[in-house]
C-alpha cells in the first residue's frame, strides 16, 4: 500500500504543478515573474483579452480560472457571471466562494503575477464606472450595459493592491 501512495504522489504533483487554466477549465498555481509592488496606470493590460486569476482554498492547492479584466487607472476589476443557481455572490461560483473565505489571491497579465485583495463592488457608482470598462474593452459587455434587462446575472471584483 505504502509503495502505492509513493507512486501515485510522484505521477500526481507534476501534473498538479503544470496544471495552468485553459478556457473554461479550471487549473492549480500560476507561474509568472513576481510583482508586488503598486502600480498606478494598468493600460499595459489592455493588449490582454483574458487574464488568470488564482485563489487560495483551505486545503492548500490555489484554485486558478481564466477570465476578463479592465482597469480604471490604478484599480483592476473582474466580473463573474452567473450562468446557474444560486445567482449570488458568493454561492454561485466555486472561486467566489473560495475568495470570500480567503480574497488574497493573484492576477497573471501576460508573463506579470501580481498579488492582490479581491473585493465585491457593491457600490454603485463605482460598479457603473467598471462596466463602463469592461464595455471599452469587450463586445460582450458593451451589449450587456446597452441592455442590462437582457444580460446575465453578474458582480464585479475589484483587486486591490496586497501589502
Amino acid at each position: 500500500m505504502k509503495l502505492r501512495s509513493i507512486v501515485f504522489l510522484i505521477a500526481i504533483v507534476p501534473l498538479l504543478g503544470a496544471c495552468e487554466p485553459r478556457d473554461r477549465t479550471p487549473g492549480t498555481w500560476l507561474s509568472g515573474n513576481l510583482n508586488a509592488e503598486p502600480i498606478n496606470d494598468w493600460s499595459f493590460s489592455e493588449e490582454y483579452p483574458e487574464v488568470y486569476l488564482q485563489t487560495h482554498p483551505w486545503y492548500g492547492i490555489p484554485h486558478s480560472v481564466t477570465t476578463v479584466m479592465a482597469a480604471v487607472d490604478d484599480t483592476l476589476y473582474i466580473p463573474s457571471i452567473y450562468y446557474a443557481e444560486p445567482l449570488t455572490f458568493p454561492e454561485g461560483k466555486y472561486w467566489n466562494r473560495v475568495a470570500a473565505a480567503n480574497p488574497d489571491v493573484e492576477v497573471q497579465i501576460g508573463d506579470g503575477l501580481f498579488p492582490r485583495t479581491l473585493t465585491l463592488v457593491t457600490d454603485e457608482a463605482e460598479h457603473a464606472l467598471a462596466l463602463s470598462a469592461l464595455a471599452r474593452k469587450y463586445p460582450f459587455w458593451q451589449k450587456v450595459k446597452d441592455q442590462p434587462d437582457k444580460g446575465p446575472t453578474f458582480v464585479i471584483v475589484r483587486l486591490d493592491y496586497r501589502s
